[in-house]
C-alpha cells in the first residue's frame, strides 16, 4: 500500500472547514469521554466501546457512520502510542493559540472515484465522490498527478495544512491497474526459423507457453514466412 497526496480545489475550502470542526467536535468528546471513564474504573476505552456511544450522532453533524469510527480508532490508537491518559484538544477557530489543521478521514466504502479528465497538455484533473449522513454526497474535484483512475482506492483523509489549502491523502494498492493485451494469439511472419516463432498471449489467460518446444506451423504460415 502507498499514500497519494492530492491538491483539493479551493473552491471546496469552505465546505471542508465546516465538516472539519464536526470531526473536532467528535474527537473531543471521546477524548473527554475516555478520561472520565479512566478516573471512574482505571481502564481505557477501545475503540468499539466509544463507537457505540457515538452511534447515530453522525445525522446530526453530517458526518458518515464510518467516518466516526474512524475517528474513535484513531483515537484510541494514538492514546496507545503516544502513552497518554487524555489527548489535545482539537479546534479549529483562527483565533486559538493551538489551532488545530483540519482533518476528516473516510472509509473505503465511503470514497467513489468518478472521472478523471484531462486538463491541458500534460496536467490530469479528477473526481471524487465521499458519503456523508443521510445518504448525502460530497463531490469534489482535485489535481491529480498519478491519474487515479489506473489505481484501487483504498481509504481517504482529507487534511489541511497551515496554507489553510486542503490536500486528500488517498491509500491505494502500489501497482496501478494496467490493462494488458486484448485476448489475441499473434505470430510473427517474418521469422526464418521455426525456433524463433514467438507467440503472444495476453495477460488475462495466465497460462505460459514453453518457449523451447517446436510448435507445428500451418502450411499457409509456412509458406509466407519461407519455413521449411
Amino acid at each position: 500500500m502507498k499514500t497519494l497526496k492530492l491538491r483539493i480545489k479551493d473552491k471546496h475550502a469552505t465546505q471542508l472547514n465546516i465538516l472539519a470542526g464536526a470531526v473536532n467536535f467528535v474527537w473531543n468528546y471521546v477524548n473527554e469521554l475516555s478520561f472520565k471513564h479512566l478516573q471512574r474504573t482505571g481502564k481505557f476505552f477501545s475503540a468499539y466501546d466509544l463507537a457505540t456511544y457515538t452511534k447515530g450522532s453522525g445525522e446530526y453533524l453530517n458526518l458518515h457512520s464510518q467516518t466516526l469510527q474512524a475517528i474513535s480508532e484513531v483515537h484510541s490508537k494514538s492514546r496507545k502510542q503516544f502513552k497518554k491518559a487524555k489527548l489535545n484538544w482539537r479546534t479549529n477557530n483562527p483565533k486559538a493559540k493551538r489551532r488545530s489543521l483540519g482533518w476528516i478521514p473516510f472509509k473505503k466504502t465511503a470514497v467513489k472515484h468518478l472521472s478523471t479528465r484531462q486538463s491541458g497538455k500534460t496536467s490530469l484533473k479528477s473526481t471524487i465522490q465521499l458519503s456523508l449522513a443521510k445518504g448525502k454526497k460530497l463531490t469534489i474535484d482535485l489535481w491529480d498527478s498519478y491519474n487515479l483512475a489506473l489505481y484501487s482506492i483504498n481509504t481517504c483523509e482529507l487534511v489541511q495544512d497551515n496554507r489553510g489549502h486542503w490536500y486528500a491523502c488517498i491509500t491505494v494498492k502500489e501497482f496501478p491497474k494496467i490493462k494488458c493485451g486484448t485476448g489475441q494469439v499473434g505470430i510473427d511472419l517474418g521469422c526464418k526459423t521455426q525456433q524463433s516463432v514467438v507467440m503472444v498471449i495476453s495477460y488475462k489467460s495466465k497460462s505460459p507457453i514453453n518457449t523451447q518446444k517446436n510448435w507445428p506451423l500451418p502450411k499457409e504460415l509456412k509458406t509466407k514466412s519461407g519455413l521449411r
